[in-house]
């Protein structure tokens, strides 16, 4: 009973698990009951090598049954004949709708029997010859049905050159170049054959009337085996009647070979199929858009009139390769891309190689923007071939010899999976299987002639590489997609190309520098030489120009980078991070090219550039520990002027750092405040124990305790970049001392910080301001506990109460800071709120301010402090309600202006949605204050108007290269309008 089990067992070695496969063995004499056919032995390894053996054993069963007469011819030159057996089973267990050829039409098999297959300079001839019967040409569907005929076993021998590696490794494995240009060659002949035919339909010749251009991957040579053959058609003469023959060949060929696609014609398909050379002219001059030159540049004609094709191409040529001087040509390009990717839907963008991420189109795109932006002056670049233009490229130095090794890899990838899903039905597909989908899988891994791995099946390592490839792609395409290398302006040493400086200035205006013949000098300046560091800026600036060129000003990022690569020229590790870190390269360019204040910290505190690629480390650190690091640091040095020195350079490596992660969205605008006050509070603190440890040596010891109160945004704890530290300085006598001696002691500690603080730099002023200490300048500078209640007992006034109601402990002895505060507290928490009278004071007093302290021509609706909805009208109201209330709600006892607000909607005050209109109005201003400080350099309250300055704030606030930075605008003042109309309500109406 043991013995039929053991045939079985061996038929599944070689790969057949069909309950049909034995007996098809037996009928073709190839299996016995003690199993293989001792002369078939080379014959069934080599079914097994196939792709599906139980295909390739089926088929050839049904062409054994189709044609008995011929099959014993066949066997014995399958068992002789290894060429042969390799072309045909590999076809067969590859290709159902070959398979049905070759079983449907008896002998088409033979075809694959010569030591070599035909010619392609002659598939011309065999389609003219099968579409001719006894010395004339067919016509209507007879002539369709031969010439599918012909077209289809050309195309089998196509497929069994490709394929037969797989059956029998030794063969030699032709080329994707020579596969494609094969198929392309065949399609050009069908053209031909096909307007041969629609020629005799018509009743005219296609000489001096039409002329068929080959468009996309035909007028590439790089033809897929299931591919619309894109075209277009030029008339000459009588139009109509060319536009009757393009009509007829579309139809003809459409039937019997592949679908002819004109859409790539002016207009579309709402333009004419047929327009005169001049008309095409006219449209390509007056209307054409950036994507049809870029579909231009593999234009070829292949059919019809030849001297009409030609002048045709000579035509479009000068338009193509000047195409890349069109305004936002770049960009339209990389915007096509885009609209590409997002129209794949998400469920299949994993697996679709051709148009999604990583995919096929990814290597074209990056190509052709390669070759339109510098093949204008380098004919070099001029080939339709993706695959012939990525190898100019890389000898060009355009593109980084292993870069381009890589991406031809992958792309040949690509193409061989993609032609092996077509060849399994003729279908036009890109989607690789489904994971779950094990048995295609398999299928594809065996054609394309993958083995297992350390004991991984063949259809993992299939699924590995193809994520491999893909990941690979999408890195090399947006390293050269987003970053085009430029030749000239580079100055790459390649003795393949050397460009003009007109060349290199077109290339960079292109890029959208406003200044290229400047940007070139920064160029050469950084270039220049044959040191390691000129060799390694060649190699980044390429990448470096591109990204700059993506910001709101391209040509002041260039300058900024100059100036801090001439000043970190010593520093060993700069250019080295730069060149293995493109994170960081791609971050520093959009700080460079957005800020002018970075560029100045940045050759300061060069260390920062170190975390540009790390978001922790750039945005995670927590304020409170940052504070404590810079009070320890700072505390070690030696005297006031050696803290001040180290804490200085402490908050501008946190001022860097901040402003980095700010501009690069990673921190909100409350962290951004939080930390900015943070470190300015620990430089104060620094600062002031450095102060009183030198004046009590000074004065043989201690003559007051000191604390530092911190008043408006420092007490707040809502600092901006350019803000000032507005305090009051209070003291209590220690030692014996009595009060003069005390705020004599005080005021000199108080004296030195300020002036150690405000000495001049090069970092943004750290000021310390006192204006808001009784009797303003008038006043003394320090001020006992008893002193300052009393002064605010007999002539406080209500905007010194407002001004109190952000006072905070920030430096010095805690202690009193506390008994400070809890002094005021009645003051500045007044028991029954604030009469009418008081009221009416806060109000006159901010419409003062308002009307005195606004600029002389500045725009009220964007100036961030004083403007409609700005920070003075948020916070404002949020005092006025703090002076009213907070003496019965504990909650509007806060130094924060958002807390004070949430406070009041808690409460009932005020309602939910005006409050969050507020907020929402106080943080976009003091962010885009904060922001415009960056872009300047210098603090400002005014929003820009116009020009690159609003162009950067635009795309800090997130706002992409295509849009308008108006809308920047227009957003701000929708929001601001909206909070100025709930300020009307709760500080001038309730």
């Amino acid at each position: 009973m043991a013995e039929p089990a053991r045939p079985a067992a061996s038929l599944a070695r070689f790969g057949f698990t069909e309950p049909a496969a034995q007996e098809a063995l037996r009928s073709a004499g190839w299996w016995t009951d003690a199993g293989a056919d001792s002369g078939a032995g080379e014959l069934l390894a080599a079914l097994a090598r196939t792709p599906d053996p139980n295909l390739a054993l089926l088929t050839l069963d049904r062409v054994r049954t189709g044609d008995e007469a011929g099959w014993a011819e066949l066997d014995e030159r399958l068992r002789a004949d290894r060429r042969l057996r390799a072309r045909l089973l590999s076809v067969l267990g590859c290709s159902t709708v070959l398979g049905d050829l070759v079983a449907a039409e008896p002998g088409q098999w033979r075809r694959l029997a010569a030591v070599s297959l035909s010619p392609v300079n002659d598939y011309d001839q065999h389609l003219a010859d099968a579409v001719t019967a006894d010395g004339a040409q067919l016509t209507g569907a007879a002539a369709v049905r031969a010439l599918r005929s012909g077209y289809r076993g050309l195309l089998l021998e196509i497929a069994a050159s490709d394929l037969a590696h797989v059956v029998e490794p030794e063969l030699d494995r032709p080329s994707l170049t020579d596969i494609t240009g094969a198929l392309t060659m065949l399609a050009e002949a069908a053209l031909r054959t096909g307007l041969s035919l629609a020629e005799r339909e018509v009743g005219h010749s296609a000489d001096e009337t039409l002329a068929v251009i080959a468009m996309g991957k035909c007028g590439a040579r790089e033809l897929n085996y299931v591919s619309d053959v894109d075209v277009v058609f030029v008339g000459a003469g009588d139009i109509p009647v060319a536009t009757r023959l393009a009509a007829s060949l579309m139809r003809i060929v459409g039937q019997a070979c592949f679908e002819v696609d004109a859409a790539l014609r002016p207009e579309g398909k709402a333009g004419v199929l047929v327009r005169s050379l001049d008309s095409h002219e006219t449209y390509y001059t007056r209307w054409a858009r950036t994507w049809e030159f870029q579909a231009l540049l593999k234009a070829r004609p292949v059919a019809g009139d030849r001297e009409l094709g030609r002048r045709y191409a000579e035509l479009v040529a000068p338009m193509v390769w000047s195409a890349a001087e069109r305004e936002d040509f770049v960009a339209d390009v990389q915007r096509m891309r885009r609209r590409v990717e997002r129209h794949v839907p998400a469920e299949l963008a994993d697996r679709e190689l051709k148009l999604g991420k990583g995919g096929l189109r990814d290597v074209e795109f990056a190509v052709q923007l390669l070759q339109l932006v510098h093949g204008r002056a380098d004919t070099t670049l001029r080939a339709p071939s993706t695959l012939d233009a990525l190898e100019a490229l890389g000898a060009g130095g355009y593109v980084g010899r292993v870069d381009a090794a890589e991406l031809r890899e992958s792309y040949e990838f690509l193409r061989m999976v993609e032609h092996r899903l077509q060849l399994r039905g003729l279908r036009r597909t890109h989607l690789f299987p489904e994971p779950g989908d094990a048995e295609e899988l398999r299928r594809l891994a065996r054609a394309g002639a993958m083995r297992p791995v350390r004991g991984k099946p063949e259809s993992e390592v299939l699924i590995s590489e193809f994520r491999r490839h893909l990941l690979r792609v999408r890195r090399l395409h947006e390293k050269l997609f987003y970053r085009p290398l430029l030749e000239a302006v580079s100055r790459v040493p390649t003795a393949a190309l050397r460009l003009t400086t007109q060349q290199a200035a077109n290339r960079l205006s292109a890029l959208g520098y406003l200044a290229p013949d400047g940007a070139l000098r920064h160029i050469r300046a950084l270039t220049s030489g044959v040191s390691r560091r000129a060799a390694i800026q060649r190699t980044l600036l390429p990448v470096l120009l591109d990204l700059l060129a993506d910001t709101a000003d391209p040509d002041g990022g260039l300058l900024a980078y100059r100036r801090v690569s001439e000043a970190l020229a010593e520093t060993p590790w700069y250019l080295r991070v730069l060149r293995d870190e493109a994170a960081v390269v791609e971050r520093l360019a959009t700080l460079l090219g957005t800020s002018n204040l970075i560029p100045d910290l940045l050759v300061r505190a060069p260390e920062v550039l170190q975390r540009l690629s790390d978001d922790r480390a750039l945005a995670g650190r927590d304020p409170g520990e940052v504070a404590r690091s810079l009070r320890a640091a700072a505390g070690r040095q030696p005297g006031v002027e050696g803290t001040v020195v180290a804490a200085r350079s402490l908050r501008r490596h946190e001022l860097l750092r901040v402003a980095c992660a700010d501009l690069l969205g990673l921190l909100d605008v409350n962290s951004v405040c939080l930390a900015l006050s943070s470190v300015w509070t620990a430089v104060l603190q620094a600062t002031l124990a450095a102060a009183v440890r030198a004046r009590a040596d000074e004065a043989g010891g201690e003559r007051a305790r000191i604390t530092v109160i911190g008043m408006g945004r420092l007490g707040g704890e809502e600092l901006g970049y350019g803000s000032d530290a507005d305090v009051l300085f209070v003291c209590e006598p220690v030692g014996g001392a009595n009060d003069s001696e005390a705020v004599r002691f005080a005021t000199s500690v108080a004296e030195s910080v300020r002036s150690a603080l405000g000495a001049p730099s090069q970092d943004p002023p750290l000021v310390v301001d006192t204006d808001l200490r009784p009797e303003g300048r008038s006043g003394p500078l320090v001020r006992t506990v008893d002193s300052y209640r009393a002064y605010y007992a007999r002539w406080g006034q209500v905007w010194e109460a407002q001004a109190l109601l952000r006072g905070r402990v920030v430096a010095g002895d805690a202690e009193l800071g506390d008994r400070f505060l809890a002094a005021v507290d009645p003051f500045r928490y007044p028991e029954g709120g604030l009469d009418a009278a008081e009221i009416r004071e806060v109000r006159r007093i901010k419409a003062r301010v308002e009307t005195e302290r606004l600029p002389k021509g500045a725009d009220p609706t964007v100036h961030t402090k004083l403007g409609r909805g700005g920070l003075a009208d948020v916070e404002w109201t949020a005092q006025l309600m703090q002076l009213r209330y907070a003496h019965r709600i504990p909650g509007l006892r806060t130094t924060s202006t958002s807390m004070a607000l949430r406070t009041l909607a808690a409460e009932g005050i005020a309602d939910r949605d005006d409050v969050e209109a507020l907020i929402r109005a106080w943080e976009l201003a003091t962010r885009a204050r904060n922001v415009t400080m960056l872009v300047k350099g210098k603090p400002s309250d005014q929003l820009p108007a116009s020009g690159r300055e609003l162009a950067a704030v635009a795309r800090a606030f997130g706002l992409s290269a295509d849009d308008d930075p108006g809308e920047f605008l227009d957003r701000y003042r929708r929001v601001t309008r909206r909070a100025h109309a709930v300020v009307q309500r709760l500080f001038y109406e309730s």
